[in-house]
């Protein structure tokens, strides 16, 4: 990662019960929607024997774990006592550096203070420790994380892009302007005359008022910048999760970018280094990686703008090619190209227009009918 970025890296191989990376792994940043697995758990700790869920709390919490929903989190947020949700937690799972959010915010769910090492140690009671009802139900929840976030965000940055399946993840991000993710079966706005991918604002994103993803940190000028020294200024970007086989490795890793930092550009150097991390268990995908340009870059079924959409990717983030093919001539001047690169972890298309690298990419194969290498 560049200098001016800082990162807390925590994995954790539960075959072996041992770290195979930890850096800064105590250092303090504000949870985002980490926290959410704090609140699931707390609501579910008195839940009885049979840790039944009400239905109506059934698809709230669902939505607040697969789609990061904001909303349902500022819910039990309140329901439940706000910071008195952390401090209930924090001797219940013997957590060390994990605090309620600064005193100057107390709604602000998502300016709790957590550290790599104590995202392990939760993820390490959810699976090893919680009731078989509670694992299931949290862990199944988090392996059916969506790719487009309630608020329009992409979360398949870190551990779903670096990493081939199985895998399960609860994402955080705050402070960064994006969003316009294409959820499945939402219909798209319709393509410009430069064609699929034309780089028409994709969305606006929801505000959020508690302190959760998509809100904006607290301005630089604030006299406070938190009470418990935990950086509330720069954008948060934290990809954590299990990878492998049942569940076998725990991997968190929060990081803080420079204010001003564009979400595609966070999303793709995290990748980058969740990538390089020593993993057991898990399987690297193939295929060529690719920076791209542009915002409201349509991902599609096909290679014709006539093509299902099917997401829409983070202006400037990088991509992995496994094959190109020849399609609609697409043209944005002064480019203009009639291939289409497959990105299987998207499982669709999007123009070589966008990509940074010439008409047809170098080294890429072409693809197959069922877009694999031929």
């Amino acid at each position: 990662m560049p200098a001016d970025v800082t990162a807390g890296v925590a994995v954790f191989d539960r075959r072996t019960g041992s770290f195979t990376e930890r850096v800064n792994a105590d250092h303090r940043f504000r949870s985002a929607s980490i926290v959410k697995l704090l609140l699931t758990l707390d609501f579910l700790w008195d839940r009885g024997p049979g840790y039944d869920i009400p239905q109506q709390d059934r698809g709230r919490l669902e939505a607040m774990l697969r789609s990061s929903d904001d909303d349902e989190a500022s819910h039990y947020w309140g329901l439940r006592g706000r910071s008195a949700i952390i401090e209930r937690m924090v001797p219940r799972l013997g957590l060390t550096g994990t605090a309620p959010p600064p005193a100057a915010y107390p709604g602000y769910w998502g300016y709790t203070s957590l550290t790599a090492a104590d995202t392990v140690r939760i993820y390490r009671y959810i699976l090893d420790e919680s009731p078989a009802p509670v694992r299931d139900f949290i862990m199944g929840n988090l392996h059916r994380a969506t790719r487009c976030a309630n608020d329009g965000y992409d979360q398949y940055f870190g551990v779903p892009s670096a990493f081939e399946g199985p895998w399960a993840v609860k994402q955080g991000w705050s402070g960064f302007s994006s969003g316009g993710c294409t959820a499945d079966g939402t219909p798209a706005a319709a393509d410009t005359a430069a064609g699929a991918g034309a780089a028409e604002p994709a969305g606006a994103v929801r505000p959020s008022s508690a302190g959760g993803e998509g809100a904006r940190p607290v301005s630089p000028a604030s006299p406070t910048r938190s009470a418990a020294d935990v950086d509330l200024v720069r954008e948060a970007l934290h990809t954590t999760g299990t990878v492998g086989p049942d569940d076998r490795t725990i991997v968190a890793v929060l990081s803080l970018h420079p204010d001003g930092t564009p979400y595609g550009t966070a999303y793709s150097g995290l990748t980058r280094l969740v990538g390089s991390l020593d993993v057991p268990g898990a399987r690297r995908p193939s295929g060529t990686w690719f920076g791209t340009w542009g915002d409201g870059v349509r991902i599609r079924a096909g290679a014709t703008t006539s093509s299902a959409v099917v997401s829409t990717l983070p202006a400037g983030a990088d991509v992995l090619v496994s094959c190109q093919k020849r399609g609609q001539v697409i043209s944005d001047p002064p480019h203009s190209s009639p291939w289409w690169a497959y990105l299987p972890q998207y499982g669709g298309y999007m123009t070589t227009v966008y990509i940074d690298a010439e008409s047809r990419l170098p080294g890429v194969p072409e693809c197959t009918e069922t877009g694999g290498r031929r």
